[in-house]
């Protein structure tokens, strides 16, 4: 997957492309059918089909206090779009700078300047621009006027309801990881470097890999079925706790995976893990002994539930 900065001129190879233009954060139903589409497009005109996300997060420089919230990384979301068939990632890095500019001048200097689009696609309820002054009408009359054509694609519904970040993000703060499975259709996976701890799992016989939640939404804290692909490719089972910690001293937020019938060193590896079920909330524990009872019994449940389920 190719990665472009949304501030710079396009390749020539890539101009005249399909652009998706939106966020897409979690890349779930609703932003796959966005994609989708203009995926579509470009192959039917035989052009290049690109997808344009902004990366931090617009909220990141409006409202600095929210808490994290995100459900990919770019590196994630370059990862799906190349699987959605995606030819490009365009990164529009989200600054004053950028917020500056007004919906024309966005048009102007970053769909026609920069990317030269033959076509843009996104959701119905899309904004841009200062202010949000843009939107589906203002990109369509914009496109009129500078040779491009502008598309949108209407909410996608499941059980329902319509998919939206928001749902899913409430779906994982409640360990419904159903839910936000069903919308993301794929598990949500939180990627990172393993990192050293305190070692104490590996006194216990549960040595863990340890990954920092960074700018990640907080899915409700407890212990969970998960799997695990290293940076080489392989592939791993294990259960993990996310949270404080609070049987231990200092309370640290981490996500600590423990992998079954595995014993090499991940110190520095690359690590993706894929929450599959949550099994019980965190809890603390008055002895050694008695947490490791527990680790016992969650070891089993979460391998009857990788089984189960083929993860």
């Amino acid at each position: 997957m190719e990665r472009l900065d949304g501030s710079s001129a396009v390749p020539s190879r890539l101009a005249g492309g399909i652009v998706a233009l939106g966020n897409f954060d979690g890349f779930h139903l609703g932003h796959q059918a966005v994609v989708g589409r203009a995926v579509a497009r470009a192959r039917a005109e035989g052009r290049p089909a690109l997808v344009a996300t902004f990366d931090p997060h617009p909220v990141r420089l409006f409202r600095p206090e929210t808490p994290p919230f995100r459900l990919t990384t770019l590196d994630q979301r370059a990862r799906l779009f190349a699987e959605a068939g995606a030819d490009a990632m365009v990164v529009f890095g989200f600054d004053a700078a950028l917020a500056a500019l007004d919906a024309e001048q966005f048009v102007a200097a970053r769909l026609v300047g920069a990317l030269q689009v033959g076509g843009v696609v996104t959701g119905e309820d899309f904004t841009f621009g200062k202010g949000k002054g843009g939107n589906a009408a203002v990109l369509a009359a914009e496109g009129q006027t500078r040779g491009f054509s502008a598309e949108t694609v209407g909410p996608v519904a499941l059980d329902g309801e319509q998919v939206s970040s928001s749902r899913i993000r409430e779906a994982l703060r409640q360990g419904d990881l159903a839910t936000a499975t069903r919308l993301l259709t794929r598990p949500f996976a939180i990627e990172g470097v393993v990192q050293h701890g305190d070692k104490v799992g590996r006194t216990i016989g549960y040595p863990t890999a340890n990954l920092d939640m960074g700018n990640y939404l907080r899915p409700a804290y407890g212990i969970y079925a998960v799997t695990g692909r290293l940076d080489d490719g392989t592939l791993l089972r294990g259960a993990a706790n996310l949270g404080i910690r609070p049987s231990f001293d200092p309370p640290k937020e981490l996500l600590e995976p423990y992998f079954f019938d595995f014993s090499g060193d991940l110190y520095g590896r690359g690590l993706e893990v894929a929450l599959i079920d949550y099994l019980r909330p965190e809890a603390k524990f008055d002895s050694l002994d008695a947490l490791i009872r527990q680790m016992d019994i969650d070891c089993a449940k979460a391998k009857a539930v990788l089984s189960a389920r083929n993860a």
